[in-house]
This record gives structure tokens, sequence and C-alpha cells, in this order.
């Protein structure tokens, strides 16, 4: 229910972006929520996922668990701090390189370098709560989040178009910190475990394994996002660039079913394999369930792509008809692939999974280039279906002895 109530939100927002913004307004959008990722795992050194680790394991171990929430809290804090003073102070250099050399946008990032330390706190409580195993709570929040989140841009795209979509995507995720506090609040009361005694810097070393892999997917993948789009606007214009972007949200939509149950069912299984065969067995329910599943839904997106762009955007998107094919394809290799690169989590393969990001993003950097100077945005999705049929390849070639 979270995760439909999240994609019904996401569609209906993608609906009112398109009608009250159009193309250009959607590819400015995308530059900017692309920052937003990367500045969100920087706030945070991509903790999480130790976080919930740490915490479940010394959930009964009352000095331990506060010194681990004291010293997460206490450091992120002060790093979010740090953060937001670098983007006040380089919010025009921010705006002139998101938003196409417009310099009129360092109003944003302004506002964003306020909202910051709350976003990052609210990111660190869910953490908590998640690693003390109060699901029900964190599923709850994250539908009133969804809600207040859509309601909040659906009133300021209403009232201010681009501005009131940019104050959205700042805004909402930072409110998210009320209902993260009271429930953190609610678990601790009157917050005993925050004092500077509990700060134990081994802590966030032992933290820093779980970092690395997020902070480099984080940086290269946004960075790289950023460029491409950008590389559309200088080629084929900002129109195109927001077609290439619609095509992303709507990818987004239908992915968030396959990563959801990557993260919920497949990654623990993965994480207990003991060995081999165990392992394969996981791959083998995958590709026999998953996969024919979802290539059957893509089946049925290319065929229904023109009703798809008229229900979720407008008539004004019906040129991104041509981007359906490759980027289907693309994702069909990536869905195949996914399953694999979920390995490198589950054992914790930190240096086969940096050196699998880095040939891929590479790979799509620079075919993007090449084939965006000659196919414009269609070339984007190009590049996408080659780098990930490259990818599944590189995969099944590496866990060849597990798969066969």
């Amino acid at each position: 229910m979270s995760v439909l109530i999240r994609i019904g939100s996401g569609v209906l927002a993608a609906k009112i972006l398109a009608v009250f913004i159009g193309p250009a307004g959607m590819a400015l959008i995308g530059n900017f929520r692309n920052l937003l990722n990367t500045v969100d795992t920087f706030s945070t050194m991509g903790f999480q996922t130790g976080i919930i680790k740490y915490v479940a394991e010394n959930e009964k171990n009352q000095s331990r668990l506060y010194t681990i929430i004291s010293t997460v809290f206490i450091g992120i804090f002060c790093l979010s701090l740090v953060l937001s003073a670098g983007t006040f102070l380089l919010s025009d250099f921010l705006s002139d390189n998101i938003f196409n050399n417009n310099t009129g946008f360092a109003w944003v990032f302004k506002v964003l370098a306020f909202t910051l330390p709350w976003h990052a706190a609210n990111i660190i409580f869910m953490a908590v709560v998640n690693g003390l195993g109060k699901f029900k709570q964190i599923i709850a929040i994250n539908i009133a989040g969804n809600l207040l989140g859509l309601s909040i841009s659906i009133m300021l795209i209403w009232q201010l178009k681009l501005t009131g979509a940019l104050l959205g995507l700042i805004i909402s995720p930072a409110l998210l910190f009320i209902f993260s506090f009271y429930l953190i609040y609610k678990q601790f009361k009157g917050l005993p475990f925050l004092s500077i005694k509990n700060f134990d810097f081994n802590v966030i070393r032992r933290l820093l394994s779980y970092s690395l892999m997020s902070l480099v997917n984080a940086v290269l993948s946004q960075i790289i996002f950023i460029s491409i789009r950008n590389k559309i606007v200088a080629e084929a214009g900002v129109n195109e660039a927001g077609f290439w972007e619609a095509m992303n949200r709507i990818a987004f939509f239908y992915l968030m079913f396959i990563t959801t149950l990557l993260s919920v069912y497949f990654l623990p299984k993965l994480s207990i394999a003991k060995n081999d065969k165990e392992t394969k067995e996981v791959y083998v329910d995958y590709y026999k369930t998953i996969l024919p599943l979802f290539i059957a839904g893509c089946a049925v997106i290319y065929v229904l792509r023109a009703l798809i762009v008229k229900i979720l955007f407008t008539e004004e998107f019906l040129p991104m008809e041509n981007l359906f094919l490759w980027q289907l394809m693309g994702d069909i290799f990536k869905v195949a692939s996914l399953i694999l690169g979920t390995q490198f989590l589950a054992k914790k393969m930190t240096t086969a999974f940096i050196m699998t990001e880095v040939m891929s993003f590479t790979v799509l950097y620079f075919s993007s280039m090449f084939l965006i100077s000659i196919f414009n945005s269609e070339g984007a999705v190009m590049a996408h279906a080659f780098t990930y049929a490259l990818y599944m390849i590189v995969l099944v070639t590496y866990f060849r002895k597990k798969l066969f």
C-alpha cells in the first residue's frame, strides 16, 4: 500500500508538473532533483544501512544504543550544517551549473541551505526507527509523507508554477522531520541519548564502510544524469531534455516495484545464502517469476505508450514516444542484472561493486555524449540500453559459477 501510494502521488505530481510547467520546466526540475539526491547522500554520508544494522544489533544494550544514536546524530547534524553553509555561499555557482547558466535561481539553494539539517535529521531518525523494528510506524510516516508532499506540491505548483515545484521538492522532505522526531521522542522520553559524552568516533569509523558504496553510486549517477540532460539541452533544446526527464519518471514508477521486491524479499535471501547452490536458487526464483512478468509489462507499456503519455503528461509530450523502445530494452537488461548486483550488497563486496559501478557509469557517460550528438534525446536512451546490456554481460561473467 505504501509503494502504491508513493507511485500514485508521483504520477499525480508528474501530471501537475506537465500541465503547469511543460517539458522545459520538467528538464529543470530533473536537474534539481538529481542535485537533491546527491546532497541527501552527502548530508547523511550514506549511513542509513549501517545505522539500521547497528541499532538492530544493540537494541537491548541501552548504553551502546545511546552511543550509536548520539554519535550518528551529532556527527551528521554537524556535517549538514557545514553543507548548508557551503550551499548558501555557493548558491550562484550552483544555480549557474544546475539551471543551464541561469543564476536567477540562486534563492532556491539558499532555501535548501536552511532546510538541509532538518531533512538530514529526518533520514537518520527514520533509520533508527527502522533498526528498532517499528515497521508499521515507518510505513505510516511514508504514507503520510507522500500525501503531505503531494498536497504541498500541488498547492505550490498551482500558485507559483516552476518556483512552486522547486519549493515543493525542498520543503516536503524537511517537514517529515516532525513525524520522525515524534516517533524518536516517543521511544526515548526526553532524548537521553543526546549528549556529547556519548559521542564515539569508532562508531563513525565502522559506518564508513557502509557509506562508500552509497556515495559512489549517488555521486556518479546524479552528476552523469545532470551532464546528459545538459548535453540534450545544448544539442536539441530544453524541450527534448524535458521529454527525456518525463521518460525517466515513467521508468521510475514501474521500476519501483522491482527495487522494492529486491530490498524487501531477495536481498535478505541472498544475505543468508550459505553456498553457491542456495544463491543460485534465489537467482532462479527471480528469473522464473519476476523477470518474465516485467518483460510482459514492458510489452504492454510499449503498445500503450501514446495513451500513457497523454494520461501521465499532456499531448505536448507526445514526441517522447520514440524514447520508449530503447528505454524499455535498457530496463529489461537492468532488471535482469539487478539481482546479480544485489549480491554485491548482500555479501558486502565493496571493491567489485565500485569497479562495476564506475565501469557502467563511464560507459553511460561517453556513449550518451556520442549518441546524443547524433540522435538528440533518443541517443540518451540508446546509451541506456547499450550500457545495461554490457553491464549484464559483465555481471553474468563475474557470477558465472553461481549461475551455471
